[in-house]
């Protein structure tokens, strides 16, 4: 989930923010107190009252405590139940988010009654996956952990460290985290395996991009920026519009965009010329792509002052976007791999260990790669030697394909670890080519898999909670 959907630190912890609570234990079994006025009227009437004990300074009786009441059951989800104390501490946290994103706060009914279906939806969810044998354990865990917190651009600790700024315990983050990763897979088994895509809707569908690619154009544009500095006064901004329209008088009496680009430029591309590329128009700043689609290629536009700076634009090139997915070439790599899974019978130092001895095998050429990983692969590719076929970009883990993007054909790896399990990876050759059309046809496949899966999970979603016993405990939760 975390390679496919990039997240943030706020993000994670507004989707699963289940703190934990128990019952107390007076839902189960009556307590003393409760049986008290049972036993005063089984004692004799003329049995003198007893002298009631000193208690501690500070001390307050149970009866005449102003919260009598630690905590409560909120809500009964099948044989489950979500306390009071849950409701108020994810409330509590849902409206500091909302309060940090600046996002104006629903009443506060309407968002407790909110928040509390969707902690029966997630409780039911988390049932279903623990009767299905769903389980995530601490290592996968960590990885996962530590698969996020490189998203964030951080290390573990400085995760840690944010989190429990933000005022959330670490241990309820991972949790959180394993939740959120049982529940995954739960979809996964229950919903995204039964998605299925006709040939006739993946024809539709690049018919209709197609229609859509040739109406819209990609631009290639050099620029060439004077920038304004932070806090400028107007004077120091006169100075640099008079920059620009000082570049502006070179590049109109015969010029060299780029080479006055390298001289006077203030981005960061001006010693490649001010070359930008090509970008799609409908990803260009509004009032760029307005001044742009008034010239024609060679052209440039006149100066454009944005809250950066002073921005001369050169349009190199335009060409339509089904024409740019035409002309896009895609290189491929064949490669092999050796998989050495991490299971109670191999630790991590085992497998990374066995494959070392494995590369130095190879580099002695004491043994070929198709040999041992028949021999000690454990994936089916092992059978065939390893071998993986030819790859396209974004078929394989980023782990993996970083790795293998480093590796000249006939070069083998060191040990490189993937969520899989720890792989020696070898490239034996790449080409490249034309976008073929299955490779498309794959990509409709995956496009039309998104857009259903977020239905059909909306509707298994519904199902679990229509099929969940749920038993309110206060009308006002209702």
């Amino acid at each position: 989930m975390f390679s496919k959907h990039p997240i943030t630190i706020a993000a994670l912890l507004l989707c699963a923010m289940t703190a934990g609570g128990v019952a107390v234990a007076q839902d189960a079994k009556p307590s003393a107190a409760a049986n008290a006025p049972a036993a005063a009227a089984s004692a004799p009437a003329a049995a003198p009252a007893a002298a009631a004990p000193a208690q501690p300074k500070g001390f307050t009786p149970p009866g005449q405590s102003k919260n009598p009441e630690i905590d409560s059951i909120a809500v009964v989800v099948n044989d489950d139940v979500i306390t009071r104390r849950e409701l108020t501490e994810r409330v509590a946290v849902i409206m500091q988010r909302m309060k940090q994103q600046n996002v104006q706060l629903p009443d506060a009914a309407a968002l407790q009654r909110q928040i509390l279906e969707r902690m029966i939806v997630e409780r039911a969810q988390l049932q279903m996956a623990k009767e299905m044998g769903v389980r995530v354990d601490d290592t996968m865990l960590d990885r996962a952990i530590a698969r996020i917190a490189e998203q964030q651009k951080l290390n573990v600790q400085q995760l840690r460290d944010q989190i429990e700024k933000d005022g959330t315990s670490f241990a309820s983050f991972r949790e959180e985290i394993r939740e959120e990763i049982i529940t995954t897979r739960l979809r996964e088994h229950e919903v995204d395996a039964k998605i299925q895509i006709s040939e006739a809707e993946v024809d539709s569908f690049l018919a209709a991009q197609q229609a859509a690619a040739a109406e819209q154009h990609e631009l290639n544009i050099s620029q060439i920026l004077v920038r304004i500095p932070e806090n400028a006064t107007p004077d120091v901004i006169a100075q640099r519009q008079q920059r620009a329209e000082d570049v502006m008088r070179q590049l109109r009496t015969g010029g060299d965009f780029a080479k006055v680009a390298a001289t006077y430029s203030d981005a960061t591309d001006a010693l490649q010329g001010g070359a930008v590329g090509w970008r799609p128009s409908d990803r260009i700043p509004p009032v760029f792509a307005e001044a742009l689609e008034k010239i024609q290629p060679g052209q440039v536009t006149p100066i454009i002052k944005s809250v950066s700076g002073f921005h001369i634009l050169k349009l190199i090139d335009k060409r339509s976007l089904a024409q740019a997915q035409a002309e896009a070439a895609v290189e491929q790599t064949h490669a092999r791999h050796i998989l050495l899974k991490v299971t109670p019978a191999t630790s991590a130092e085992d497998a990374k260990r066995k494959l070392a001895e494995m590369k130095a095998k190879l580099d002695s050429k004491s043994a070929t790669f198709e040999e041992l990983a028949r021999i000690y692969s454990t994936d089916e590719s092992g059978k065939k030697g390893g071998d993986l076929g030819w790859l396209y970009p974004g078929d394989t883990l980023p782990e993996f394909e970083k790795a293998m993007n480093e590796l000249k054909p006939g070069e083998t790896s060191g040990p490189v670890e993937t969520a899989f399990g720890y792989h020696l990876i070898q490239v034996v050759e790449r080409k490249s080519e034309d976008m073929s059309k299955e490779k498309k046809r794959n990509e409709a496949r995956m496009a039309l898999r998104e857009r259903k899966m977020v239905e059909a999970a909306e509707d298994f979603q519904r199902e679990v909670r229509d099929r969940a016993y749920v038993e309110y405990r206060s009308e006002d939760l209702k």
